[in-house]
């Protein structure tokens, strides 16, 4: 019998210290994920709110995002009815506008203003700014001409201007990221 009293406390002692290191590697290790997270100022750099009421049929405008500009253009329907002649199989990256818009707003064009080819910022979204022979944006480093869809249709550029994560909370207000 001493020696089954013996077993028993030998398997609480076990017990006892698997449980206290295990507590002890909680302890340790959620300080050390928790201090990898975001802070709270890179937190509020992740997104970026934009009011977008006063922007007319036609116009566009330039925003911040994540240190890069991000281009809002409110199309046109002669706009919209352009880009959606274009034959989607004779562009290089082929996709339609309303891939590149929200349903129900396509006329609401967002993508970053940051050319393809190697960074540099088309001009198209300021007033009178060339918008190159496609009526989009067009890049004056290396010559990329982009649609009104932001559909890279000449120059060296390989793909569209990226479209970014963006969600409307109101009529006339974006979320971007």
């Amino acid at each position: 019998m001493a020696e089954a009293d013996g077993v028993r406390r030998r398997d609480f002692i076990n017990i006892a210290a698997v449980s206290a290191a295990g507590v002890a590697g909680v302890g340790i290790v959620v300080p050390l994920v928790s201090q990898m997270s975001a802070s709270a100022d890179v937190l509020a750099a992740s997104s970026t709110e934009i009011d977008i009421s006063s922007i007319q049929p036609g116009q566009a405008i330039k925003a911040i995002f994540r240190k890069q500009p991000v281009f809002v253009r409110n199309l046109t329907p002669h706009e919209i009815e352009e880009a959606n002649k274009v034959d989607v199989s004779s562009l290089r990256d082929p996709q339609t506008l309303e891939q590149r818009t929200k349903e129900g707003k396509t006329n609401w064009l967002i993508t970053m203003g940051v050319c393809t080819h190697l960074g540099c910022v088309p001009l198209g979204a300021g007033e009178g700014e060339p918008r190159g022979e496609f009526g989009g944006y067009f890049c004056p480093c290396h010559g990329s001409t982009y649609d009104t869809a932001a559909r890279i249709r000449k120059g060296p550029a390989p793909k569209n201007l990226e479209v970014p994560v963006y969600e409307f909370t109101k009529d006339t207000v974006v979320k971007i990221g």
